[in-house]
């Protein structure tokens, strides 16, 4: 029974003639997008009425017969298809209160093309798209196994700002077996300081991926602020820019995969805080907006929350508990879980942020306020997951 999706990306390497080409895609879809979005926008905002996916489709149709717009027929019309098919799930979100109002795209930004299966043919370990005469080259990391096994829904072609080309294999495949139980739980307390703070005790450093990479990134951005807009001069400064991004990105990434996938295969049942991440990034630019003081650190702070990832850590637990069979228990984020004591339930009445260590008044039980927090909120996710 088909149960989750897979997705296999890799590098891919176009010739000359495959990325003209799938240059042209990329202008076409990015001006399908933002054609239908304006359409959209302006249609609910002056007639009250949501534009349906057979509305844009007609749309579509009509603008590939005019002279202005005859070149949408040059490139494959599945990638455009599947653009409209994209905006109309953006818009349903987005009434339905999951996500951000669309925008409009930029040809500055990452580029993607979708193909569904009548637009690409894999064969003996070879990629043809639709348009294509010569298969695409890319490579794969994997075993020879899969490739040849591989039985792809869609092919994504992407290219990143910096100018690396993608191919993203999106399978279905049936749900995995569940692994095995280890019979531990793990509360986690997470923060900036540190990245977070185990109930055993174990701390997990947070990397500071931009803080690394800041000096060099900041020199590529004022080289690239004194060229002149337009030039190939600036293209290229742009370009190093883009690859000092990709690389605090990927190393990033690198860091809360091998983190999420240790703890995932450690315990059964894993505990978090359910942290307002959002809330926690606007509130430290209100403050410097309302108040204008101490700017420098609360722009740190909101780098630092943002570096760190934790929506994007929560995520990566999320669907890896769901796909080992594990627990994974998201705790209100309004429970008291570092003025708790954990070992008699004794609650403070006040503690400050900057007390990093107190004594409980009713067992003298000496805490570490992390700590504390991490076993607090591991009794709190037992309790919820039961037995």
């Amino acid at each position: 029974m088909i149960g989750m999706r897979t997705a296999y990306k890799c590098r891919a390497y176009p010739d000359s003639e495959q990325a003209a080409q799938l240059g042209r895609t990329f202008g076409c879809v990015r001006l399908v997008w933002n054609k239908t979005l304006d359409q959209r926008h302006r249609v609910y905002h002056t007639e009250g009425k949501k534009t349906s996916y057979t509305e844009t489709d007609a749309a579509l149709s009509e603008w590939k017969r005019t002279s202005e717009l005859a070149f949408l027929s040059e490139v494959s019309s599945v990638p455009l298809q599947q653009t409209l098919r994209h905006q109309h799930t953006a818009y349903q979100n987005f009434f339905a209160g999951r996500a951000k109002y669309p925008r409009f795209k930029s040809r500055t930004g990452r580029q993607s093309a979708h193909y569904t299966r009548s637009a690409f043919k894999l064969r003996d370990r070879s990629l043809t798209l639709a348009k294509q005469t010569t298969p695409l080259n890319f490579v794969w990391s994997w075993d020879a196994e899969t490739l040849r096994d591989l039985n792809p829904t869609m092919v994504v072609v992407s290219r990143e700002p910096d100018g690396r080309w993608y191919v993203t294999f999106a399978v279905d495949t049936d749900d995995p077996e569940p692994s095995a139980s280890t019979g531990e739980s793990i509360g986690i307390d997470l923060g900036v300081k540190d990245f977070a703070v185990l109930s055993t005790g174990e701390t997990i450093a947070n990397p500071q991926h931009m803080d690394r990479k800041a000096r060099n990134l900041a020199r590529y951005q004022r080289m690239m602020a004194r060229k002149q807009r337009g030039s190939n001069n600036r293209r290229k400064a742009k370009r190093k820019v883009a690859r000092a991004h990709r690389k605090v990105r990927h190393a990033r990434q690198d860091f809360l995969h091998r983190t999420t996938t240790n703890l995932v295969r450690r315990a059964d049942v894993i505990a978090i805080e359910d942290l307002n991440v959002a809330g926690m990034t606007s509130s430290a630019r209100g403050t410097v907006e309302s108040t204008g003081r101490n700017v420098g650190a609360k722009a740190g702070l909101n780098r630092a929350v943002l570096d760190a990832a934790l929506g994007e850590f929560r995520r990566q637990l999320e669907y890896k508990t769901t796909r080992a069979g594990k627990t994974l228990v998201v705790v209100d984020r309004w429970y008291p879980s570092s003025k708790t004591c954990s070992a008699c339930g004794h609650l403070l009445s006040n503690l400050k942020l900057s007390v990093r260590a107190w004594s409980c008044p009713d067992c003298g039980t000496r805490h570490h306020r992390d700590h504390n927090a991490a076993k607090n909120i591991r009794a709190a996710g037992q309790a919820v997951a039961g037995p």
